[in-house]
């Protein structure tokens, strides 16, 4: 009797341990998989009933893994777009009024996610006489500054338009994992940018 007492005790012991697994399981992966679902499984996403200010990219495009020169000396890490949200923008020239506003907005943008801005980083493409480092460093220390050269032509090539996209004055958004998932248009609102990053941040795990 007291054999079979044991092993009832034994078997409901087994049981609560495996419903605890599984609820930690699905406390850990059901996050993930509904990031994911919202912004790589569903046609349009529109959390909060609200259409996203950025444009979504579908099916999201998988980055490569590239060294790249840094304005100044050295070469990021091969892997430096996976990790954190990315705030990704691409200029050509000395970065004049439009590109110094787009990279203001971005800084702005991730101050104003607060407790969450750890989780993002800036990364600015820069080609042809670009840039003034004094004033980078200055204002944006903060901020990646990448050479644009014949090493940076496999991602420009996934940028929306191509190599054409160093003109496009556009913002993109990549993902942890390396996936080119969003872009901002060239007059695109600060506010709204903010917004989205909100809600991504809130809706995922990762990064």
């Amino acid at each position: 009797m007291s054999g079979t007492h044991r092993t009832n005790g034994r078997s409901a012991h087994d049981r609560r341990q495996r419903r605890l697994l599984i609820g930690l399981a699905l406390m850990f992966f059901a996050p993930l998989g509904v990031a994911f679902y919202l912004y790589y499984g569903h046609g349009t996403w529109h959390p909060g009933g609200r259409v996203n200010a950025g444009e979504l990219i579908a099916p999201a495009r998988p980055l490569p893994s590239l060294a790249l020169p840094l304005l100044g000396s050295g070469n990021t890490d091969p892997d430096f777009l996976k990790r954190k949200w990315t705030l990704l923008y691409v200029g050509i020239g000395p970065c004049a009024e439009t590109c110094r506003t787009h990279l203001y907005d971005t800084r702005q943008v991730r101050l104003a996610l607060d407790r969450d801005m750890d989780r993002v980083q800036r990364v600015f493409i820069a080609g042809g006489d670009c840039c003034d480092a004094q004033f980078l460093r200055a204002q944006h220390p903060d901020l990646t500054t990448v050479r644009l050269d014949a090493a940076s032509a496999p991602l420009l090539a996934l940028l929306p338009g191509g190599a054409a996209a160093a003109n496009a004055e556009r913002i993109y958004v990549i993902d942890p994992l390396g996936n080119l998932m969003m872009s901002y248009a060239a007059d695109a609102k600060p506010k709204g940018m903010l917004q989205d990053m909100k809600r991504l941040l809130r809706l995922s795990s990762i990064g």
